[in-house]
């Protein structure tokens, strides 16, 4: 009885080790120091969401929309937001750096918080089909009934978007509970 119950568990903990290195390798658990740096309000887990949604964590990533690196910013935005973080020695190419293009990214981020009054899924709808959409949906009542909230998404990309980046967000917390235990000293 003990031999059966000893093969069954060492069975068992093959089986999660073999799917959790699936998983972790679908969603690597990179950057997190850059992420840990620049997150400001938000949950790591949240971070490495957007950008594995974005990218999947390849910095060389570029979009049929010019957005680029990890958390797939335009050049437009970036210098925008590197313009209101104070950085002077910003350029183009660096949106492929990942450090500067997570510090960007997670900036941006909370500036659309900000602007939406800390709505999480206005701020990532902004972020995937830009603000000006966002603010139209809002003021029309087939999207809208309050118009404060999204009752609808208009674009399916954007629908889509939001429901990869809130499954990949759900899988990262649970990786990164995994990591942690892990890592500890």
């Amino acid at each position: 009885m003990f031999k059966r119950a000893a093969g069954f568990i060492i069975v068992a903990v093959a089986l999660a080790a073999v799917l959790f290195a699936g998983v972790a390798a679908y969603y690597p658990v990179k950057y997190m120091e850059e992420i840990q740096r620049y997150k400001d309000r938000f949950d790591p887990a949240f971070i490495c969401a957007v950008i594995h949604t974005e990218s999947k964590f390849r910095p060389e990533a570029r979009s049929g929309k010019n957005a680029a690196g990890l958390m797939q910013l335009t050049e437009a935005t970036a210098s925008w937001m590197a313009s209101d973080m104070g950085m002077e020695d910003f350029t183009g190419e660096k949106i492929y750096e990942p450090e500067t293009n997570i510090a960007i990214g997670c900036h941006f981020l909370n500036w659309l918080m900000n602007r939406y009054e800390g709505d999480t899924r206005l701020a990532l709808c902004a972020y995937n089909a830009g603000q000006g959409n966002v603010d139209r949906w809002l003021a029309d009542a087939r999207y809208s009934k309050d118009g404060e909230t999204l009752d609808a998404v208009p674009f399916p990309e954007t629908g889509a978007y939001l429901k990869r980046v809130e499954f990949s967000y759900k899988v990262y917390k649970f990786l990164l509970k995994v990591y942690e235990l892990f890592t500890r000293g």
